[in-house]
């Protein structure tokens, strides 16, 4: 049986913040199996990778004996998540909200064991409810606890719009811990005051406060914002191998440890030994296979994952344009179009900003041939192959209007 510091350690992986870690410990000499809570909302249809960071803590749980609820927010999906949002997010419908649910519930099996999950909707409780319980639900909280949250408070200074509603979303979320009797609610740091209104419901409601536990926010491929679909910098767990073995190659060499450390089942000593083999000469891309190797193989299988390396060392490693790429033709004035504008055109980047900053950095190429100029236009007649990055291509043909 694993000891209780043991299993401190393996919880405290990755981690950012416990509170309480003695309240925790107290938890786990008692010996007993705790209910180990988290909640999704299902604002999209996939799930990526940096959802997997909260997945894969709860797999830890898991494999210490404990159960897991894996909560779905088909309630709170429907009042939208103001969490380090600066404006009032659109709610989602109920039939949007039963399609990614579904979803959901196929990707997570891919991490957890399903023999020890337990699946809930907080529909389940919510919808329930009437007028008169919400408005004591709302009791629980003033406005002035609300506005200490760090995005409210933004928002409130700054005479941006708080819509009421937004105020029911972080008690909604801390009633679900009231209703599954969370022992543990784990979460992003950006939940961190939603978490807390959990322990403050379940003292209310004479129950024993759960530990809150918070994950760092996994950055995108960009190395800077979190990971979102919305952004483009995602790895989606159901993409094809080969995209998922082509982006996680194109993380930054500094950006690989941060991946290590939250993605990956590797034990501490493992991902340090492989610190030590960089520092002492071997190639930073060799660990990187490794890491790209462990991902693919989690959620897709061990022959996928050969295969998208030798892909990948055939494609990229060799300098090589691939023969399977979109082909994109664009009509365009007896001016032409900045190159800028092109690559927005094509879909290879997200907005013509993201292009003079990819030209900048050198990782743009016609041909083969790096631009270096982020002005340049491209005229009527051009026909040639758009380069971004080490992954990203489009034949491209300019049309006369």
């Amino acid at each position: 049986m694993i000891k209780v510091q043991e299993a401190m350690d393996l919880i405290a992986r990755g981690a950012d913040e416990i509170l309480v870690e003695a309240e925790l410990k107290k938890k786990l000499e008692t010996g007993k199996p705790l209910r180990i809570k988290a909640g999704f909302d299902p604002t999209a249809p996939d799930l990526h990778l940096g959802h997997t960071v909260l997945i894969n803590k709860l797999r830890q749980f898991q494999q210490l004996g404990h159960k897991v609820v894996f909560l779905i927010g088909d309630f709170t999906g429907m009042i939208g998540d103001p969490s380090g949002k600066s404006a009032t997010r659109p709610p989602l419908t109920r039939e949007q909200i039963k399609e990614n649910s579904e979803t959901y519930q196929q990707q997570i099996f891919k991490i957890l064991d399903p023999d020890e999950t337990e699946v809930a909707f907080n529909s389940s409780w919510m919808d329930k409810m009437g007028a008169a319980d919400i408005i004591r639900l709302a009791s629980n909280y003033t406005v002035a606890r609300m506005l200490e949250r760090d995005d409210f408070n933004k928002r409130y200074k700054s005479n941006q719009s708080i819509a009421i509603h937004e105020f029911l979303y972080p008690l909604v979320q801390g009633y679900d811990s009231v209703a599954l009797d969370a022992d543990v609610e784990l979460g992003g740091t950006d939940q961190k005051f939603n978490l807390l209104v959990g322990r403050q419901l379940q003292e209310t409601h004479g129950k024993a406060p759960q530990v809150v536990l918070t994950m760092p926010i996994l950055e995108g491929l960009d190395g800077v914002q979190k990971m979102s679909k919305s952004l483009g910098n995602y790895i989606g767990i159901d993409e094809p191998a080969n995209e998922m073995f082509g982006k996680i190659m194109s993380v930054s060499d500094d950006l690989m440890w941060r991946y290590f450390e939250l993605l990956s089942f590797r034990s501490l000593d493992e991902i340090n030994g492989f610190k030590q083999k960089i520092d002492e000469g071997e190639n930073p891309r060799d660990i990187k296979f490794l890491l790209a190797e462990e991902i693919i193989t989690r959620f897709h299988d061990a022959k996928a994952a050969e295969a998208a390396q030798a892909d990948f060392i055939n494609r990229f490693s060799n300098n090589a344009i691939p023969d399977d790429m979109p082909e994109v033709d664009i009509n365009v004035t007896i001016d032409g179009m900045a190159i800028a504008n092109v690559l927005k055109e094509t879909g290879l980047v997200n907005s013509t900003s993201d292009a003079h900053r990819m030209i900048k950095q050198g990782a743009v190429k016609i041909d083969g041939e790096r631009v270096e100029v982020s002005k340049q236009v491209l005229k009527a007649g051009f026909s040639a192959v758009l380069q971004v990055g080490k992954r990203k291509f489009a034949r491209v043909t300019l049309n006369n209007e």
